[in-house]
């Protein structure tokens, strides 16, 4: 996909930010898109992001906040066991075992499940004046944390407008691979409007 191209579709997405009511989300008790960028392209999508803000923030009365899912993956990691305990199993019995126990801090209740995190980040928000860019998903891989099971528990969590950028190839017209991981598995619904 060429620079163009995501440009293109950065002004297709900045039109359903501004319209009235919002055009960028399909449900609402989900007010949550996704934003696809090809992996390579995760420096341009930065500045992109950086100039969309501005726009937004210039033409509505809306405030766009960046929330990093990399900065939640860590700050779990930090209030479960820490990263030694992570890099400690590593070493012991390597990484696959250490990328499933980074995924239970994000996924059980005993520790800091990642739909929590990002829940707390967008109740700092108004959703009458904020816009939620939640990018870095890129963190996640390959396997620490699916990016549809996070939307799939963020129903009913946030009034908040969300942008989900993620970088993803696309299979066929509806299934996205995250990261453009072979082994990821393509899915054919994530409930939200995509920009792919």
């Amino acid at each position: 996909m060429s620079s163009s191209q995501i440009k293109e579709r950065v002004r297709t997405l900045e039109a359903d930010l501004k319209a009235s009511p919002m055009r960028h989300h399909v449900y609402h008790d989900l007010p949550f898109a996704i934003f696809c960028y090809p992996p390579e392209q995760e420096w341009a999508m930065r500045h992109e992001t950086d100039l969309l803000k501005t726009r937004l923030e210039n033409d509505t009365q809306r405030q766009v906040a960046f929330i990093s899912l990399a900065e939640l993956l860590w700050q779990a990691i930090d209030e479960s066991e820490g990263i030694e305990a992570v890099a400690g199993l590593e070493r012991r019995d390597g990484f696959e075992a250490a990328q499933l126990q980074v995924n239970d801090y994000l996924s059980d209740p005993d520790w800091r499940p990642l739909p929590d995190l990002l829940a707390e980040r967008l109740a700092e928000l108004n959703p009458d004046r904020h816009i939620a860019f939640i990018v870095r998903a890129g963190a996640l891989a390959p396997n620490i944390y699916r990016v549809s099971k996070l939307l799939d528990e963020m129903k009913g969590r946030t009034r908040v407008p969300c942008v989900l950028f993620m970088p993803a190839t696309t299979e066929g017209r509806t299934s996205l691979r995250f990261m453009g991981i072979a082994e990821n598995e393509g899915r054919g619904s994530y409930h939200t409007k995509v920009y792919a």
